[in-house]
């Protein structure tokens, strides 16, 4: 499947707000909560536009998973961007319909080649210990595994830890070894 990213714009808000709660129990399975409130459209829509500013500001960006369709299949982004260290760190969500196509991958592929642009140079990312498939996609794009947390946490009846990940870019080594 053809894929492209595309970064978050104020008309984006409907559409993504009835992406999140279309795969609102898909995502709470794997990933904690964002709490009740922010299913409000009220609230998404202020949550909205405070997130359409940070981006303004360059403390975080964030796009959109798009097909050729121009239907929203997920969202990723880079946030809590350093840019004295020029890290940022990484998040990403592919709707239920769309799991198992690589999707991920490819998005992450697709923002990894943009944040060049942007200056950043490394991306940190943390997962769940049951959450394989997010880790497989961050080792397809050259993450490196770099701890596991000792802290267990419970979510949905279930004792996990997060596994972290850094991915230092080397511009020219990474786009070579993707194609």
């Amino acid at each position: 499947m053809d894929i492209y990213i595309e970064k978050l714009q104020d008309t984006d808000a409907e559409g993504l707000y009835k992406f999140e709660l279309d795969n609102r129990a898909f995502f709470e399975e794997m990933v904690p909560t964002r709490g009740n409130d922010y299913y409000n459209l009220e609230v998404f829509k202020k949550r909205h536009e405070d997130l359409l500013e940070e981006q303004v500001q360059g403390g975080s960006y964030f796009y959109l998973i798009k097909d050729k369709d121009n239907s929203i299949l997920g969202r990723i982004n880079v946030v809590d961007i350093d840019k004295s260290q020029k890290t940022g760190h990484l998040g990403y969500r592919v709707g239920q319909a769309h799991t198992g196509k690589s999707i991920a991958t490819k998005a992450l592929k697709l923002l990894v080649e943009t944040v060049t642009d942007i200056d950043i140079k490394q991306i940190k990312a943390k997962t769940t210990t049951n959450n394989i498939a997010s880790q497989k996609v961050l080792e397809k794009n050259g993450f490196e595994r770099t701890a596991t947390d000792s802290g267990e946490f419970e979510m949905n009846g279930e004792r996990l830890n997060f596994v972290y990940y850094i991915l230092t870019i080397k511009v020219k080594s990474y786009l070579t070894s993707m194609k």
